[in-house]
This record gives structure tokens, sequence and C-alpha cells, in this order.
């Protein structure tokens, strides 16, 4: 996991939103265990008490569940994990669509670029 942290949103934030897409990307497979908060503090380089609110926030959103002494892992609920995939799917087409409505262009136009580049991909 790369750790370049931006002035945008809070620190802890971040954290959750890289470990978000670690989860959706296989990085940690369900039921796997994650970084200790130190751990994981000292490869951030940030203090523990900001991993420990990622941590939090990743728990109460059912991403993370505690398995006591193991420590945490990750959720093995297949429905938590697709509500996690949806919801970053949904937030980075918003993002995107803002861009391009920034920019002037219609979503349709956009839409209809992106499938040639699918198209272009596949063949």
């Amino acid at each position: 996991m790369e750790w370049k942290f931006t002035g945008s949103k809070p620190v802890y934030q971040q954290i959750e939103q890289i470990l978000q897409t670690a989860v959706l990307a296989g990085e940690f497979a369900p039921g796997q265990r994650v970084p200790s908060v130190r751990d994981l503090a000292a490869q951030a380089r940030v203090n523990p008490n900001t991993v420990q609110r990622a941590y939090a926030e990743l728990e109460q959103a059912g991403i993370l569940v505690c398995g006591g002494t193991m420590g945490r892992c990750v959720t093995q609920d297949p429905s938590v994990l697709e509500a996690l995939r949806e919801q970053v799917i949904r937030e980075a087409v918003a993002q995107t669509a803002e861009q391009f409505r920034a920019l002037g262009i219609p979503i349709r136009e956009a839409a209809a670029l992106l499938m040639q580049m699918e198209e272009t991909e596949e063949a």
C-alpha cells in the first residue's frame, strides 16, 4: 500500500479509503487479518490514534471484524463486501461525472467514450 496523504480530508479518512481499496483489490482477502494498529501506524508514519480511528470506522461499517486475541480481520460477509464495492463505484462515478460537467462535457458523450474504450480494450 502506498501512503500519500493530502490536505483535502482528515488522514484517518484517507487511511480508511486506502484500506477499502486494498480489500476490494484483494490485497486483504475475506477473513484475513489486517496489520495491528501499531504496525500500520509505523508503515504509514502516522500516530497510532489515527489508525485506531480508521479501524473503528471500518469496524462500524462492518468491513473489519474484531477477532479478539487474533486482532482485526476483513469480514467474510459477502453482502458487506458487495455494499462496499457498490459504494466505491458510486463515489468514483460521481467524482468523474463532476469532472466531466466542469469541463462542459455532457454525461452521455462521456459514457459513449467509455463504452468505446471498453470495446477497444476487448479487441
